[in-house]
């Protein structure tokens, strides 16, 4: 599975670690994802999804209605 968020499409980037003495490294920054299995009222079964936390706080505030919009 990819490493990508499933509500805000948030996926690995790329950059450079700078060091104190200005050496530059390539590196991959990877997302905060974390697998959950969530509650779908609308469909009434769990569903697993990899979200990001900052996608974990909108369905917090929000709900899971945006997340079974996507799921459809």
């Amino acid at each position: 599975m990819s490493k990508v968020c499933l509500l805000t499409g948030k996926r690995p980037i790329y950059g450079n670690t700078v060091s104190h003495a200005n050496n530059h490294v390539r590196t991959r920054f990877e997302p905060n994802l974390h697998t959950k299995r969530i509650w779908i009222e609308e469909e009434k079964r769990f569903v697993k999804v990899k979200l990001s936390a900052k996608a974990m706080t909108i369905i917090a505030k929000t709900g899971t209605a945006t997340l079974a919009k996507l799921l459809k």
